[in-house]
């Protein structure tokens, strides 16, 4: 016989499966969004400024993992993050074709520029082009610091020296597997050359007695985009907080809030959505 004892029971079984339900799809709404991105954003200051207004609008936090944007990919690959923010756009391109992201979004854009000692030993200064920038540096061994961590950064240096027609070895040629910020510190102990983003050279310039020597090259141009994680590969990506994360920054007021973004007067990224 169903009593009333049993109803209770059923009614209070009934309420302790919503309130789980809801407990959950709450946690699920507000789960951390994993990042995976390039140093230069964290070494310019850029996510610092932006997170937070991001957390005031979704709620959302998200965990910041800031490495080469080689690693980034594998990151994305391994199912590791949610979501990536890079700036490398072959491998980008081949990490969408091989089913592992779902679309490349332009979110912003800056460039390389080559620093080095004042007193400029190779002499680039007076260099026409990017590539004759690097003819010089290996014609003269004056030491060049590599990140040599198939960063972003990394793979546009490798990508110069190819379009050179050069292969760079010796002593004079030192790569330091780390990041943007490290290789602007050791270039500046050791009075060297290095291929920085922009935006990181911003944030250092004040800290270290190297200078921009070539700038303004076409083919230094470096466009960020910010890519989601297949959730066909890995059903358990947080595919609703990576897809808050892009709408945001490529909405109306993440991109002002780029655009907004300066240093000693200068613009550190522009922003590039579609």
């Amino acid at each position: 016989m169903f009593t009333i004892k049993n109803k209770l029971s059923s009614l209070c079984l009934s309420l302790l499966c919503c309130l789980t339900l809801t407990s959950y799809s709450f946690a699920l709404q507000n789960k951390p969004v994993r990042l995976a991105t390039t140093t230069s954003t964290e070494n310019s200051g850029l996510l610092d400024y932006l997170l937070p207004e991001f957390k005031k609008d979704s709620n959302l936090d998200v965990h910041v993992i800031a490495v080469g944007t080689g690693k980034a990919l594998r990151m994305g690959r391994d199912g590791d993050v949610d979501v990536l923010l890079v700036h490398a756009p072959t491998a980008e391109q081949e990490f969408i074709a091989q089913g592992f992201g779902i679309k490349r979004v332009p979110v912003m854009y800056n460039d390389f520029v080559i620093i080095g000692s004042p007193d400029d030993p190779a002499a680039v200064r007076s260099s026409t082009s990017t590539e004759q920038v690097f003819n010089k540096i290996q014609a003269s061994k004056s030491l060049f610091i590599s990140r040599g961590d198939d960063s972003g950064t990394h793979k546009k240096e490798m990508k110069i020296w190819s379009s050179a027609k050069l292969s760079p070895k010796g002593s004079w040629y030192r790569e330091i597997g780390q990041g943007m910020g490290k290789a602007i510190q050791i270039a500046n102990e050791l009075n060297a050359y290095t291929l920085t983003d922009r935006g990181t050279w911003l944030s250092y310039t004040d800290k270290v007695r190297l200078e921009i020597l070539y700038q303004n090259d076409t083919k230094l141009h470096n466009p960020y985009s910010i890519i989601a994680v297949s959730k066909v590969h890995y059903p358990d990506i947080n595919i609703n907080g990576a897809n808050t994360l892009i709408n945001w920054l490529t909405s109306k007021r993440g991109q002002q809030l780029i655009g907004q973004y300066k240093k000693y007067k200068q613009l550190l990224f522009t922003p590039s959505a579609e």
